[in-house]
C-alpha cells in the first residue's frame, strides 16, 4: 500500500446502531478526530432530531462536519467530499487518525473510493425544471420515473429527498446514464486512503427496530417535537426539513393528527431507512461487520475493532 496515502478509520452502519459511542470510544483509543459522514447533521438546526451528538457525548473528541450549513442552502455529494477530504488532511496534519462516522452510504462511498466530481455535469435549466415540476406533479412523480429508468438508485434513494431524486434524472438527462453508472465510471480504480472499514449490524432485525423504536420517544422526550415546532413556525425550508423527524410531524402542527400517531410514523421511517442502509453497506466487501446484538461486553467489542484496526495496518 502506498506510504503517501492517508489513513482513514471507517464506521459505518444504519440509524441507532451505536456509531456515535464506538466512534468517540475509538477516537480516544487512537488519538483521534470524528468527521462526520451524515447527510442531515452537517445543517445546521434541528439537533435533536437528527441525533447530533452533544458536547457532553462527545466526552471532549474533535467532531467535525456538523452544523456547518445553513439549513436552506444547497449542498451536494461533491460539496461534502471536498469538505472531507480537507478535514482528513487536516487531522492526519496534527498526527492524529482522522475517524469517518456516519450512516450515509453514498456520501462515505464517494469519499472513501475517490470518486472524481471536478468535471461533473450540471445544468441548472435541467434542475429548474425538475423543481418545477417535482412542485407541479409531486415528488412522487419524479421517483417512479427514476424507478423505471435507475432501479438501483431508486432503492437507495427515499422518495422524500428531492435533491438526490433530481440530481440522479439531472444526470441522466444531461448523460445518458444511469445515477449508478455514471458513478461507477467515475470512481477511482482504488481508494485515495489506507483504509480501515468497521461497520455495525444486527442479525436480529427487530433488535435495531426495537433500539429506533426507544431512540425516537427518548428524543420527543428531550424535546424533539418543540424543536421541529420552532423550525416548523419560522418556515426554514430546506434540505434539511427533509430529515426524519421533522416532516412527520408536520401533521401535527396542522392540527391534522396526534403526536403520538406522528411519533409512530417516525418510528416506521426511521426503521425502513434503516433497511436502505444496511442494504447499501452489504454491497462493500471491504466492510468489517460487528453483530452488536451478539457481543453484550463494550469492552470485547473494543478488542475485535483494535484487532481490526492491527490488521488493517492503516496506523
Amino acid at each position: 500500500m502506498p506510504e503517501n496515502k492517508l489513513p482513514l478509520l471507517v464506521i459505518a452502519g444504519p440509524t441507532a446502531s451505536g456509531k456515535t459511542a464506538l466512534g468517540i470510544a475509538l477516537a480516544k483509543e487512537f488519538d483521534g478526530e470524528v468527521i462526520s459522514a451524515d447527510s442531515m447533521q452537517i445543517y445546521k438546526g434541528l439537533d435533536i432530531t437528527t441525533a447530533k451528538p452533544t458536547p457532553e457525548e462527545t466526552e471532549g473528541v474533535p467532531h467535525h462536519l456538523i452544523s456547518i450549513i445553513d439549513m436552506d442552502a444547497e449542498f451536494s455529494v461533491a460539496d461534502y467530499v471536498r469538505l472531507a477530504k480537507e478535514k482528513i488532511a487536516e487531522v492526519c496534519a496534527r498526527g492524529r487518525l482522522p475517524i469517518l462516522v456516519g450512516g450515509t452510504g453514498l456520501y462515505i462511498n464517494s469519499l472513501v473510493d475517490g470518486v472524481n466530481f471536478d468535471n461533473a455535469e450540471t445544468d441548472g435549466r435541467i434542475r429548474q425544471k425538475l423543481a418545477r415540476e417535482a412542485e407541479e406533479k409531486g415528488i412522487e412523480a419524479l421517483y417512479e420515473r427514476l424507478k423505471q429508468i435507475d432501479p438501483e438508485t431508486a432503492e437507495l434513494v427515499p422518495v422524500q429527498n428531492t435533491v438526490r431524486v433530481i440530481r440522479a434524472l439531472e444526470i441522466y438527462e444531461l448523460t445518458g446514464m444511469k445515477f449508478s453508472e455514471y458513478k461507477r465510471v467515475n470512481m477511482g480504480k482504488e481508494s485515495p486512503y489506507k483504509l480501515c472499514m468497521l461497520g455495525l449490524g444486527y442479525e436480529d432485525r427487530d433488535v435495531l427496530y426495537e433500539r429506533i423504536n426507544r431512540r425516537v420517544t427518548v428524543m420527543a422526550e428531550n424535546g424533539m417535537i418543540e424543536e421541529c415546532r420552532a423550525v416548523y413556525e419560522n418556515r426554514r425550508l430546506g434540505t434539511v426539513c427533509q430529515a426524519i423527524g421533522y416532516k412527520e410531524l408536520i401533521p401535527f402542527f396542522e392540527g391534522r393528527d396526534t403526536a403520538e400517531s406522528c411519533l409512530d410514523k417516525i418510528r416506521q421511517s426511521s426503521r425502513r431507512y434503516a433497511k436502505r442502509q444496511l442494504t447499501w453497506f452489504r454491497r462493500d466487501e471491504r466492510i468489517n461487520w460487528i453483530y452488536m446484538d451478539k457481543i453484550h461486553d463494550f469492552d470485547k467489542i473494543m478488542e475485535i475493532c483494535k484487532k481490526t484496526v492491527a490488521k488493517t495496518e492503516i496506523l
